[in-house]
């Protein structure tokens, strides 16, 4: 590892080998980590965490929806929602406009833990950018944009939703 933030790095392994494949998925295992121990304080899961953003930005969300966005089966969106409502944090309502549609909203208690998590995503964002200056922070988060969007990611749900 380089001493300084400016220092450059060599691109490649010691054989010359490019690994950001790699490093890619160390790095993305790294925030793994560092999300899972966030959510773990606060009660919930990373993907109850998911939902939770979800719902919190899109009130009256419907069930059917919310698996539509997250590329998830139903039932297992019904789980989350389940676990959410058991908890205190969700609220599932008929639809006044269609009775077999459930409206999805969160509960005081859920908006606080949204807050929560938007503390932690900011806290978790820092560690992982720590050592970098303002400027390499903008264009990692410039790249990583461009390379999610070439390949047809959603850069606001996480992959691990879609359905096996």
């Amino acid at each position: 590892m380089p001493d300084s933030p400016q220092q450059d790095v060599p691109l490649g392994d010691k054989r010359g080998r490019v690994r950001i494949g790699f490093l890619l998925s160390q790095l993305g295992a790294h925030a793994t980590e560092l999300f899972a121990d966030q959510t773990r304080g606060l009660g919930i899961s990373p993907s109850e965490a998911g939902v939770i953003r979800i719902i919190g930005r899109s009130p009256g969300i419907s069930q059917r929806e919310l698996a539509g966005r997250l590329g998830s089966v139903q039932s297992r969106v019904v789980a989350l929602i389940d676990r959410l409502e058991g908890a205190g944090l969700v609220t599932r309502t008929r639809s006044s406009a269609d009775r077999r549609v459930q409206e999805l909203r969160l509960t005081e208690s859920g908006t606080s833990v949204l807050r929560s998590l938007r503390h932690s995503a900011e806290a978790q964002e820092a560690a992982i950018v720590e050592g970098l200056t303002a400027e390499q922070t903008a264009e990692l988060f410039g790249l990583l944009v461009k390379l999610s969007s070439l390949r047809g990611l959603d850069t606001e749900v996480h992959v691990g939703y879609r359905a096996p």
